[in-house]
């Protein structure tokens, strides 16, 4: 393996420009160096790669298999390090082209997604996301740690320390069943909604749970006839039988236009359940994560009802 050490990273760019520019003297010109500055440059780097690296021709050079290779995996890791350079310096919306990792484990995932790409499209144009919209996300917090997830929209926040998080709105969990469900109509207290049975989100926590809200309903020790991986197979299973189902108060209005669900009166005292945004304290100071954390806020005011916020 090669020891980076033994390179001198300064002649990266003399590459990079070797290769694009196909001329020593038009490489020159473009780093203001001397021709015989970026000859030597060429020479130590052939020395390192123990590969010729370029073929001088009557008209330029011309790279070898091996350059091929090399520049094919340094152009994008030295834009990274100039993009990052470039963004401690101040970050510039309109003409970055950052990469952002976002969690959503918040049923409304999928739509918090599509606004925040329309706000993008027109805010930070080059800017590129990429999202998890899992109910049960695997190994969240260390991903976060890591930095392979840039933010997270979630109930449950990591327990350990080096985590900041704010309360984008607050949630709550209400009962629904089906439109005609004759149990609408006489369901008026705990009891009777303790008489049925219930279809309800597989818990991504084992034991009591951590968020009040959610905490309250599993005290309940209601009658789960069915458990499901995903938010919408409640939707649909509820939809489609005489079983209640568990869902979030922000979703009321989906449940209710296109499933035809129905609030059932009964049910504990609502306690709210806040949805946060979370990030590792090492992004705290990155100005273009700052802005990310500023769009993201802004694109849960497109989907949440004021009164939530």
């Amino acid at each position: 393996m090669l020891n980076l050490r033994s390179i001198d990273l300064n002649l990266l760019p003399v590459f990079e420009a070797a290769y694009e520019e196909r001329s020593l003297s038009r490489a020159a010109v473009r780093l203001a160096m001397t021709q015989s500055a970026v000859s030597h440059a060429l020479s130590r780097l052939r020395a390192a790669f123990r590969d010729e690296l370029f073929i001088r021709q009557a008209k330029g050079v011309l790279p070898t298999p091996a350059a091929d290779r090399i520049y094919g995996k340094l152009r994008g890791a030295l834009a990274s390090v100039r993009e990052s350079v470039a963004e401690t310096r101040g970050f510039a919306p309109k003409t970055s082209a950052r990469k952002f990792v976002v969690s959503i484990a918040h049923p409304l995932g999928p739509m918090f997604a599509v606004r925040l790409l329309e706000r993008l499209a027109h805010a930070a144009p080059g800017v590129e996301m990429a999202f998890s919209t899992r109910s049960r996300p695997v190994e969240l917090e260390r991903a976060l740690r890591e930095g392979r997830v840039d933010a997270a929209i979630d109930w449950l926040v990591p327990e350990h320390g080096q985590f900041h998080e704010v309360t984008l709105f607050e949630d709550a969990i209400v009962a629904v069943a089906r439109h005609g469900h004759p149990a609408l109509r006489r369901t008026r207290t705990l009891k009777d909604l303790k008489a049925g049975a219930f279809v309800s989100l597989r818990p991504r926590v084992e034991g009591e749970h951590p968020v009040p809200g959610l905490r309250e309903w599993q005290q309940l020790k209601l009658n789960y006839a069915l458990e499901v991986s995903e938010i919408l197979e409640v939707f649909m299973v509820t939809s489609q039988s005489d079983l209640f189902g568990l869902i979030p108060r922000s979703m009321m209005t989906f449940a209710r236009e296109i499933f035809g669900l129905r609030p059932v009166a009964a049910g504990p005292k609502s306690i709210s359940v806040p949805i946060k945004l979370v990030w590792h304290a090492s992004r705290e100071a990155d100005p273009a994560h700052a802005f990310l954390r500023q769009q993201i806020g802004l694109a849960s005011r497109d989907i949440i009802p004021q009164g939530s916020r």
